[in-house]
């Protein structure tokens, strides 16, 4: 399994929370119990004023992290980043 950090932006006025059943939508979709694909969420946080959701996701490839992204399209930009833990990055000596 390989880690992944997700940012997910939207405009202001286009933010799910605003709508009562989008909100929930999404809100359901990052649950443990609906993390298809062969997801696993380890943590999510959204930056206050920023409009902005970053999550921390394993999943077996990028393909699958992108695939159980997709909703999160529908409001805005979704950038998926692979990732290390930082005792992978220290064992072998460096962030590359």
């Amino acid at each position: 399994m390989a880690l992944f950090v997700v940012r997910h932006q939207h405009p202001a006025e286009r933010c799910p929370a605003k709508d009562p059943s989008m909100g929930a939508m999404l809100l359901n979709h990052l649950t443990e119990a609906n993390a298809q694909h062969g997801v696993r969420i380890h943590g999510d946080a959204v930056v206050d004023g920023q409009h902005t959701l970053y999550l921390i996701l394993e999943a077996g490839d990028q393909a699958t992290v992108d695939q159980y992204m997709a909703p999160f399209r529908m409001a805005g930009t979704v950038e998926v980043m692979p990732s290390s833990s930082c005792q992978e990055v220290v064992a072998r000596r460096g962030c590359a």
